[in-house]
């Protein structure tokens, strides 16, 4: 599509999204106003059109709707979001411009906009954008599977990534993209390529003149690493020159499962490769409720706290609380608290047990150790023991759900590097091991779910996780 087409297109689409915005305001009004009394008509609300005040304040939100969309991203090319994304995406935009709405009738003391109107106005802009986009990107998957609207690619690399790369791209048509082939040296891999059915168009050196011959919209560089300062630095500076834009295959190692984002770090431009959970709101979301519950809960369960500390004490010679050295994010140490539940020479003894170990692995547990006090076994069996732990989570050591901290002796005692991934994530006071069984779990499967929670992480996940906790600890399931 022709730059000048496209910004047509663009345009249009931009008044098409301030008109839905004027659609769901009033509609909003017209519905608000239908149920409630206050002292405005709808007549009266298209009336105010003709107030200059009421003028200015309009064509504020119509700028700051636009702005915010543009923000978003929802101007540039979605061809690789998804309609997931674009779901997403506009969702968010359509609530920061409520919460914009909503400040600005704060701010002016606008009558109209009540939380009646609020809620109506928001979901009719959720609706409306996102059912137009989706309708949207169906018409134009539909325009581009017949031919029209293409991008035509070039793949620079003939690796077994530039590979993979192409059939995705032929495999979705929908997207546009039209793989003209490769270029690439000669070297043993090459014959790889004839069963993609691309064929190779170029060699490095006569790159330049190809590239002026041919209408070639987006070049993609999948170069290994020892051949990129080579030939690399030299397609980009060949590209750059004749205004073609270039894309970087950004799994340059072929890692697997682990999330790549472009950062800026004081002016360089760095691909990032996240093993663990990739930081953004969510996490935030995360670490708030981390604070808010774990506090919540002490306060709530401050008389049972102290009942404990007070039968620990008259009970069992020794401190209330267990102090020990786990390893948390990225290894760090921290001491973790806990209720005493053994005797208080516990740690001088486990050599004399540990031929008893009843687990898999190097983590030791046994039933019926003879280290813990029989008070300390009900606070076992109920996890009571592990409420100090909220402490823990308040300092940022911990989080409520996350894989369970580790002794320093039994993380040293990992024999497979996979396992120490689980170091990517705060440690949890619960977790997939924790509601599937706890020590009838096998040492294996618990690493495990430890990576498979890091993989499917989601809030979602964190309050399934806690909900589940509370039947578990119930039954006590699993527990030692």
């Amino acid at each position: 599509m022709g730059t000048a087409r496209r910004q047509i297109l663009l345009n249009a689409l931009k008044l098409f999204d301030l008109a839905l915005l004027v659609a769901c305001f009033l509609v909003a009004a017209f519905l608000v106003l239908r149920q409630t009394k206050t002292g405005l008509t709808f007549e009266e609300v298209l009336g105010m059109r003709i107030k200059l005040g009421n003028f200015f304040l309009f064509a504020g939100l119509m700028l700051a709707w636009h702005l915010i969309f543009t923000f978003f991203g929802l101007y540039g090319s979605r061809r690789f979001a998804g309609r997931r994304r674009d779901v997403i995406d506009f969702a968010k935009a359509s609530t920061a411009g409520a919460v914009f709405l909503l400040l600005a009738a704060s701010l002016f003391k606008i009558r109209l906009v009540t939380h009646l109107f609020l809620i109506v106005f928001w979901l009719a802009a959720v609706v409306s954008t996102v059912g137009s986009r989706l309708l949207l990107r169906s018409l134009l998957e539909r325009v581009r599977i017949h031919g029209r609207n293409l991008r035509f690619m070039l793949v620079v690399g003939t690796n077994r990534r530039a590979i993979e790369f192409a059939n995705r791209m032929a495999r979705s048509p929908a997207l546009g993209y039209r793989i003209l082939g490769f270029v690439d040296q000669d070297w043993h891999g090459l014959q790889q390529i004839a069963k993609t059915g691309f064929p190779l168009v170029s060699d490095f050196e006569n790159l330049s003149h190809y590239l002026r011959k041919t209408v070639v919209d987006e070049v993609i560089l999948t170069l290994p690493m020892r051949s990129l300062h080579e030939h690399g630095a030299a397609v980009t500076a060949i590209c750059e020159e004749q205004g073609i834009p270039i894309r970087v295959l950004n799994n340059l190692f072929d890692l697997k499962g682990t999330p790549a984002r472009v950062e800026e770090l004081e002016g360089a431009t760095l691909i990032t490769h996240h093993a663990g959970i990739v930081e953004g709101w969510p996490v935030i979301v995360k670490r708030a409720l981390d604070i808010v519950v774990s506090a919540t809960v002490l306060v709530v369960l401050a008389p049972l706290l102290a009942i404990v500390a007070a039968l620990i004490k008259l009970t069992s010679p020794g401190p209330v609380f267990f102090l020990q050295h786990r390893l948390g994010l990225n290894k760090r140490r921290f001491s973790i608290y806990k209720f005493r539940t053994m005797v208080p020479d516990a740690e001088q003894r486990l050599q004399e047990i540990e031929h008893l170990n009843e687990v898999s692995g190097p983590v030791f547990k046994i039933k019926a150790d003879p280290r813990i006090t029989p008070v300390g076994r009900f606070l076992r069996k109920m996890s009571i023991d592990e409420l100090p732990q909220l402490f823990n989570v308040l300092k940022g050591d911990m989080s409520l759900v996350g894989p369970r901290p580790l002794p320093i002796r039994d993380c040293d005692g990992f024999d497979k590097d996979w396992q120490r991934r689980r170091f990517s994530v705060r440690p949890g006071i619960t977790c997939l091991w924790q509601i599937n069984g706890r020590n009838s779990i096998p040492f294996e499967k618990w690493m495990q779910l430890d990576l498979e929670y890091i993989d499917m992480w989601s809030l979602r996940l964190d309050f399934e996780i806690l909900l589940r906790t509370i039947p578990a600890v119930l039954k006590g399931s699993g527990a030692a």
